[in-house]
């Protein structure tokens, strides 16, 4: 086996490690190696994207879920969330504030809430598209039918954020007793195939994952080849059963970061709002280790303390034009530059 300085050479050189390699990197990298592995994913952004780091308008419009996924503060089971809808009345107001803010994508999402149907998503998206027509309209609602997937594209939905979560069905199935492994596998295929531009990833961290796991998850990335990878670390929930439980690291995820940015070096990354949570200069270190997304938050202050996927999130108390220009400040504190356009993957922009 190579040492893990071949191995990062390899990585920032061919784009590409088997799941071998990459969990004998995991298992051995070091501090230097970390400083190595860093400096290549900041160049190949660098090559893929310049300096740029996109701004996105992140809309949290229902903490409701039907699903009870171990490690969610807002999973089904959890009697103590207090529960919000937004009315579309009340999303088309926080499109019109992010508008004015400069933001030129929308993030909408929710946990699984059903409530929200293929017609109501249909005429929330509907007037968005109508009101906005050059803005990008990014769901990130969970697993629906294909069916109401098409529809939701053909309205002006332009992407969709599912992380798999885990590349591990073992782990998957213990961690979301309500759902299957397989189905969401089909749905981030559905998702491509019908034109989103798509978003997959994973927690780092998580209770019984181990290195070969992390392996399989890059891995499956590298061969999905989504348009967008999110990679946070695992916090604990306090009212779940992994409440507990040890947490991720922001060194662990730091290491995925830049790994996804040398094996899928055209997709994008946001640095983390989590990451931000258990570091504050967490999401700048993670724009020096490859990624190049940001999305503030513009879900009302009245309801935003309510979706808490995890405890002790930042920002909760911050209005969207603070949260706007806060961030921006500390992007180009750390020297890059902020765009608020579009900022399509280059996988998108290339097919």
């Amino acid at each position: 086996m190579s040492d893990v300085n071949n191995l990062l050479k390899k990585a920032y050189q061919m784009n590409d490690l088997t799941k071998e390699e990459i969990t004998y990197l995991l298992e051995n990298i070091t501090d230097a190696d970390r400083a190595a592995l860093f400096s290549y994913a900041l160049k190949t952004k660098q090559a893929y994207y310049g300096d740029k780091v996109y701004l996105r308008g992140l809309i949290e419009f229902s903490n409701i879920c039907r699903q009870d996924c171990l490690y969610c503060g807002i999973r089904a089971s959890n009697a103590k969330v207090e529960r919000y809808r937004l009315t579309l009345e009340e999303i088309l107001a926080c499109c019109d504030q992010g508008y004015k803010l400069g933001y030129r994508t929308f993030v909408l999402q929710s946990g699984e809430d059903l409530w929200y149907t293929e017609e109501i998503l249909v005429d929330l998206i509907s007037a968005i598209s109508k009101s906005y027509p050059e803005v990008a309209i990014t769901l990130s609602i969970g697993e629906r039918r294909t069916e109401t997937y098409q529809s939701l594209f053909a309205a002006g939905a332009d992407r969709f954020l599912m992380r798999h979560e885990t590349a591990s069905k073992e782990l998957y199935e213990k961690l979301h007793p309500t759902m299957r492994f397989e189905d969401r596998r089909a749905c981030l295929s559905t998702l491509k195939d019908l034109g989103y531009q798509v978003g997959a990833g994973f927690m780092v961290g998580l209770p019984g994952q181990t290195p070969a796991d992390l392996a399989e998850d890059l891995r499956y990335l590298k061969e999905f080849h989504p348009d967008m990878i999110g990679i946070g670390p695992f916090i604990p929930h306090s009212e779940t059963p992994l409440g507990a439980e040890k947490g991720g690291t922001v060194e662990d995820t730091l290491v995925m970061v830049a790994l996804a940015r040398l094996l899928i070096p055209d997709s994008l990354i946001p640095a983390t709002t989590a990451l931000g949570t258990l570091n504050p200069q967490g999401r700048e270190l993670a724009l020096e280790a490859g990624a190049n997304v940001v999305m503030p938050i513009i879900t009302p202050t009245s309801v935003r303390k309510q979706y808490e996927l995890y405890e002790n999130k930042i920002c909760g108390d911050d209005h969207p034009e603070d949260c706007r220009y806060c961030i921006e400040r500390k992007i180009q504190a750390a020297g890059f530059d902020v765009d608020l356009g579009r900022g399509d993957s280059q996988q998108f922009v290339s097919r």
